[in-house]
């Protein structure tokens, strides 16, 4: 029977083909897509065992959107996304992700060139073919070849961005904890270091029977050809074109088989190195002195064997942390369980906001967080923003809800955009009356580096600036980042005082790894914030905690971590 996570995919599979097939992301049927799939992420109960009427209850669920739900519930597919991905293959949708290729672009190129995948496109611009396709011309064929160099995109090297990964990994490997005889299972790989993209998935299960866990991988509905199967590793293939590799170690295994098949290869390296100055082999199945097992069943059996602190997944890159973990001088790195609250946040007075004010702070309470800045989008962001007098009434409903619920701190805050030249949304008083402003780039991506560096030293220099939100602007896989002088920012920010924000939604990760343990080099602030929209995707904490990790950034560097009264003798301008 199909979960409601298998529904909420199959839409989103719906809205992302129909967007193609229409030919704008705004046709009412992506919309409607788009908004079943907002009022779905708020049910627990069973999608599959409702009837049409108990599903049109659901905000945002029409009777067509039913129809499919329970077609897919009773047949596991449905004909009009059969049909939509025989049009579209996997080839095509990721021409339709690079900037520049939008649904009618798109249509045009296969149409009057034959394009069908990346090399196809790449080999059309260098012919320069592109510029001869109506509305386009050589400054539009330069920006989309530009585009594919800069987001790293090759036809016969595919890699898919992390965002796209994590969510199919996360679930298979709770599906396989469900299997009987299973004691646990992990992601690894390059995603469990948190890559920005990844070759394929790779998951460890410790079970003393594998069989049941190879054939349930065989059986999954993600399957769309089995590339191998055997009696401890099975891989499949899902229908975007990403292999899975399953493997099943025993319990006692497990530790060392994680560790190994986590990476990377050059930390991997390192450690057999390691083990073999102290006469020991180390391989996938673990620590062995001559026929002795040493350590084999956790990854901290292991460390802690080859006298070394504990290294979390998302630092083993060989950048210096089996050194310093051999010093015991790895930094106190931030946790989730250190977070106090979250500093960008959205409701539903943000036009892209799909969760109310009240059902957000709730959704904060329920983690325990002390405080939150609500962030809703200003007002030059034209169809997400909002005037001052709606601010002003914003403000109000967020007071009252502090007053009703008591348990938390709301910080009456804004998500500022930072104009082409630096400039941010209303007027310099009305800015200043804000308890928290985020400032983010949301347009004007393609100007030159001398023109992005200066608008975001412009708007760091502005004093009522708290944190720049999601520094490059990136989408990984989709939009490469605004290219700017690192070091004049983070000098910019030390002097201002102003934060860096780490951005915890798997699209973004932004800022990126250097740049953040620059940040900390030179004593800037930093929030780890997830710009959530929806109560749905508070769970970002965990992924912007990780990538805070990745580089190397310790507890006392996020301002998050702070104790609500704390933080607020913090603030800039309280």
């Amino acid at each position: 029977m199909a979960t409601n996570r298998d529904i909420i995919r199959m839409l989103h599979e719906l809205a992302e083909l129909t967007t193609l097939e229409e030919e704008s992301p705004q046709s009412f049927k992506v919309r409607a897509y788009e908004n079943a799939i907002a009022g779905i992420e708020g049910v627990d109960a069973p999608l599959s065992d409702m009837t049409p009427a108990d599903l049109t209850k659901i905000k945002g669920v029409g009777k067509a959107t039913a129809s499919k739900i329970r077609e897919f519930s009773h047949t596991a597919s449905v004909a009009k996304l059969d049909r939509l991905r025989a049009a579209y293959p996997p080839s095509v949708v990721a021409l339709s992700k690079i900037p520049g290729v939008g649904p009618k672009t798109l249509k045009l190129m296969r149409s009057e060139l034959g394009i069908e995948n990346v090399e196809d496109l790449r080999e059309a611009i260098a012919d320069e073919q592109l510029r001869e396709l109506p509305g386009l011309g050589p400054t539009s064929e330069e920006k989309i070849g530009r585009a594919i160099e800069r987001l790293g995109l090759h036809g016969k090297d595919r890699r898919t961005p992390i965002g796209e990964a994590m969510g199919l990994a996360v679930e298979l490997a709770a599906d396989l904890r469900a299997v009987p005889g299973v004691v646990e299972s992990q992601p690894c790989g390059s995603l469990r270091r948190y890559s920005e993209t990844i070759g394929d998935i790779d998951i460890v299960v410790a079970s003393d029977d594998p069989q049941p866990v190879m054939d349930h991988v065989v059986a999954h509905d993600v399957a769309v050809e089995v590339v191998a199967a055997g009696s401890t590793k099975t891989s499949i293939l899902t229908r975007n074109g990403l292999q899975v590799d399953v493997r099943v170690v025993t319990p006692d295994q497990f530790g060392a088989a994680t560790l190994y098949f986590t990476g990377s290869k050059t930390h991997n390296i390192a450690l057999r190195q390691r083990a073999i100055d102290r006469g020991l082999l180390l391989n996938e199945y673990g620590l062995v002195d001559d026929d002795t097992v040493v350590a084999s069943a956790t990854e901290e059996d292991v460390y802690a064997a080859l006298d070394l602190s504990f290294i979390p997944a998302p630092m083993r890159e060989a950048t210096g942390e089996i050194e310093a973990a051999a010093e015991d001088a790895l930094p106190d790195l931030v946790i989730l369980e250190d977070i106090t609250g979250d500093l960008h946040y959205h409701t539903t007075r943000s036009g892209d906001g799909r969760s109310t004010l009240a059902e957000m702070v709730d959704a904060a309470i329920g983690r325990g967080y002390e405080f939150v800045a609500i962030t809703d989008h200003g007002e030059d962001l034209a169809i997400n923003g909002s005037t001052p007098e709606e601010m002003g009434e914003h403000r109000d409903r967020i007071a009252e809800i502090e007053e009703d619920r008591g348990m938390i701190r709301l910080l009456w805050g804004c998500e500022l955009n930072i104009g082409p030249k630096g400039g941010l949304d209303y007027d310099p008083d009305f800015r200043g009356s804000f308890e928290w402003t985020v400032a983010s780039v949301h347009s004007h991506f393609d100007l030159d580096q001398v023109a992005q560096t200066e608008r975001l030293l412009g708007a760091i220099a502005d004093p009522t600036v708290d944190v720049i939100g999601h520094l490059s602007g990136r989408y990984i896989g989709r939009r490469p980042g605004i290219e700017f002088d690192v070091d004049a920012v983070i000098e910019a920010l030390a002097e201002t005082g102003t934060a860096l924000e780490i951005n915890g939604a798997l699209q973004r990760l932004d800022a990126t790894t250097d740049v953040i343990r620059k940040a900390v080099a030179n004593g800037v602030a930093l929030t780890i914030s997830t710009d959530s929209h929806h109560v749905s995707e508070l769970s970002r904490m965990i992924h912007g905690v990780a990538w805070a990790q990745r580089a190397w950034v310790p507890r006392d560097a996020v301002l998050n971590t702070l104790p609500v009264g704390e933080f607020e003798r913090r603030l800039r301008h309280p």
